[in-house]
């Protein structure tokens, strides 16, 4: 039987799009407590089905596909410029294509207004009825409101009309950058795009023993399981090392490793690459806030999808992909690879010279491609030592030079020194780990 939080989730997962969600009416609807009613709202929240907008309340929102992040809704852009809904309430859940300044004759807004855009207009009334009617939304700057007649057309096509107090160059300069930024959460790989979800997930029930191990490990070719109760909610991590020389007919729950490191559906695959490798283990479990198994995530799923991030296009690019792009390959004399870097006025500090952040990123640039050359792809830096950094001024070419001290199989420690002409302006020392195939 579904728990009384299952139940509300479900509730609100089988509303209308658009039905505005309160705490009092769900715990009167569903006679729970008002507690347990908010945790699940926020819950909801964060797996996408609600969205809270100031001064307008918790709305009932359609679910975001990975595929369509880089779409926003007109409910987080209400948010966004801290804005009024004047009406069209309705319509807040609707992603908006692209957004269009209504600075032009209505003659020629209409070749420039379409379904699903953001008409951003002052005080026009005519501009903004053209808009609604051509399906668009509209936005008015300036603090201003609208004719009565305007709100009800906005109602009846169920498109939004908001307000902002802001002018209308800091409003597009706003929502530009909010649709950069998603464009950039695209490229990020989270646990959830890659684990292996609880239907496929091969596990023990801590009231199993030894015996029935043996028993998974035979009919899946696996020798790490998670242990849960009967509710699913995780207990342990079993493997090889804990039942070899056990007795067949001991519980799990005597020789299982209890409390093993776990990760959320929401932790990127970044940071857990990092945690397995430092941990040196082979299969992670992925847990909700409860500690409730939902799926695993193995060392090999961590390989594949670097492999997949370092195939994709770059769409939106952050301060890294531009100092990455500004590192330029070069041979030396004695035939090794060196790097060039040009100082641009963003990656200096506030008095004009290489910043130390720049610095530490230009380092483990040039480690990963150096690294890379020499077929060790997937790289994992442990710590970087700078011993000093002089000034450099921005416009600066400098030469870096990377340098194996000590290279294993699965550690190395690079030595990285940067030149500006022919003086040493920069050292630093890197130790860090490589995952293998």
């Amino acid at each position: 039987m579904a728990t009384k939080h299952e139940q509300i989730l479900k509730y609100i997962e089988e509303l209308a799009v658009g039905e505005k969600i309160s705490v009092r009416k769900i715990a009167k609807n569903l006679q729970v407590s008002e507690g347990t009613a908010y945790r699940a709202i926020k819950d909801a929240e964060i797996v996408g089905f609600v969205s809270t907008i100031k001064r307008v309340g918790t709305i009932r929102i359609e679910r975001k596909q990975k595929d369509s992040i880089e779409k926003l809704t007109y409910a987080e852009i209400v948010n966004m410029i801290d804005g009024q809904v004047l009406g069209g309430r309705a319509g807040l859940h609707k992603s908006l294509n692209k957004f269009v300044i209504g600075a032009m004759t209505l003659e020629a807004m209409e070749r420039y207004t379409d379904a699903g855009n953001l008409v951003i207009v002052g005080n026009r009334v005519g501009a903004q009825e053209l808009a609604l009617e051509r399906g668009a939304a509209v936005l008015i700057t300036g603090g201003f409101d609208t004719d009565d007649s305007v709100k009800q057309l906005a109602d009846e096509k169920e498109l939004p009309i908001l307000s902002t107090t802001y002018d209308t160059f800091t409003v597009a300069t706003m929502i530009n950058r909010a649709i950069f930024d998603q464009l950039i959460k695209k490229e990020v790989v989270f646990v959830e795009d890659i684990l292996t979800p609880i239907e496929k997930t091969a596990y023990l029930v801590n009231s199993d023993r030894v015996e029935d191990w043996y028993k998974k490990e035979t009919s899946t070719g696996h020798s790490r399981f998670p242990v849960v109760n009967k509710s699913m909610r995780l207990l342990g991590m079993i493997t090889s090392k804990d039942v070899i020389d056990k007795n067949l007919s001991l519980s799990l729950e005597r020789v299982m490793t209890k409390n093993p490191l776990t990760v959320g559906p929401k932790m990127s695959v970044a940071s857990v690459s990092h945690m397995m490798i430092w941990e040196g283990i082979e299969v992670i479990p992925v847990v909700k806030d409860d500690l409730t198994l939902i799926g695993i995530v193995s060392r090999q799923d961590i390989l594949k999808s670097l492999q997949m991030i370092q195939r994709q296009p770059q769409i939106g690019e952050t301060i890294d992909d531009t100092i990455t792009n500004q590192l330029l390959e070069k041979t030396n004399d004695d035939a090794e690879l060196d790097f060039q870097f040009t100082v641009t006025p963003q990656m200096t500090n506030n008095i004009g010279t290489l910043s130390y952040g720049v610095f530490t990123q230009i380092v483990c640039d040039v480690v990963q491609q150096k690294l890379f050359s020499m077929k060790k792809r997937n790289v994992a830096i442990e710590n970087i030592s700078i011993y000093f950094l002089k000034p450099v001024q921005m416009d600066a070419t400098i030469v870096i030079k990377p340098r194996i001290l000590e290279m294993g199989r699965k550690a190395g420690k690079i030595d990285v020194e940067l030149y500006l002409e022919g003086i040493l302006v920069g050292k630093a020392i890197v130790a860090c780990q490589m995952m293998e195939r």
